[in-house]
C-alpha cells in the first residue's frame, strides 16, 4: 500500500504520547491519586490522557468544588514533574524532531512548561521554539484553543496545520480547531484521526521547494 501524503505549511505537536512516552510516571501518579480519592484506577486512567489535570479531576468527581481541583492539579504536576522514571522518547520522534528542524512546528501540551521541560529534557528531545503550555490557555483539551493560538503565532490558517495527537482529547481539539490529525500510538487507533501510525518512524518529512511541508506516511 502505497504512503499516505499530507501537506501541511506548519505541524503542531501534542508531547505526551506521541513525542514522549511518559505513560509509566502518568499512571504512577494517577493511580496514587485515584485510590487516595476513592476512585478506580482503572477507570481512572481511561480520562486522564490529553486533559490538564483538573479537567481530568473534574470529568471523575463532577460535584466537586474546582478550586479543589486546581489546587490537587498543582500537587499533581509537581509530582509529575519529580518523576521522570521510564520516560523515553517515542520511536522514531528523535530523528522526526531532527527533521523539522528548521520547519514551522510548535508544541501543544496539557503540561506546564516546568512538567514539558522534565518530560522533553528526559526524553532527550529538543524543546521547540514555539509552544503553549497549560499556563497559556484558559480551557484544556477537547477544547480548541491551544491549538489555534500557536497556528495564529506561526502565521497560518487552521486548514494548513497538521496535528499530531495520541488521546481521545487531543485529537477531538485538533478537530474542532479545523485540522488534519495524525494519530499517533495505540490510543489513537481507535479514535478516527485522518491517518493513524503506531509511531514516528512510519513518518517521513521532506520540505517542498515551495515552502509547504510534505508528510510520507506509512499508515499502521
Amino acid at each position: 500500500m502505497p504512503p499516505t501524503v499530507l501537506t501541511a505549511r506548519a505541524l503542531l505537536l501534542d508531547m505526551d504520547g506521541t513525542l514522549v512516552n511518559s505513560d509509566a510516571a502518568v499512571e504512577r501518579c494517577w493511580r496514587r491519586w485515584a485510590v487516595e480519592h476513592g476512585l478506580d484506577p482503572e477507570a481512572a486512567l481511561k480520562v486522564v490522557h490529553g486533559r490538564q489535570g483538573y479537567a481530568t479531576m473534574a470529568v471523575l468527581l463532577p460535584d466537586r468544588p474546582v478550586e479543589e481541583n486546581h489546587a490537587d492539579n498543582r500537587v499533581m504536576l509537581a509530582e509529575e514533574t519529580a518523576d521522570v522514571e521510564g520516560v523515553v522518547p517515542i520511536g522514531g520522534a528523535p530523528a522526526f524532531m531532527a527533521a523539522i528542524a528548521e520547519l514551522p512546528h510548535a508544541l501543544v501540551t496539557s503540561a506546564d512548561t516546568a512538567l514539558a521541560t522534565a518530560r522533553m529534557g528526559a526524553a532527550a528531545l529538543p524543546m521547540p521554539a514555539v509552544r503553549v503550555t497549560a499556563e497559556q490557555v484558559g480551557a484544556s483539551k477537547p477544547d480548541p484553543e491551544g491549538f489555534l493560538k500557536r497556528a495564529a503565532e506561526l502565521g497560518f490558517d487552521a486548514a494548513d496545520c497538521v496535528v499530531f495527537e495520541d488521546s481521545e482529547a487531543g485529537i477531538a481539539a485538533g478537530r474542532a480547531a479545523g485540522m488534519r490529525v495524525v494519530g499517533v500510538g495505540p490510543r489513537a487507533a481507535a479514535l478516527a484521526p485522518d491517518v493513524h501510525v503506531e509511531d514516528l518512524t512510519r513518518v517521513r518529512v521532506e520540505a517542498a521547494a515551495d515552502g509547504s511541508i510534505r508528510l510520507h506516511i506509512d499508515a499502521a
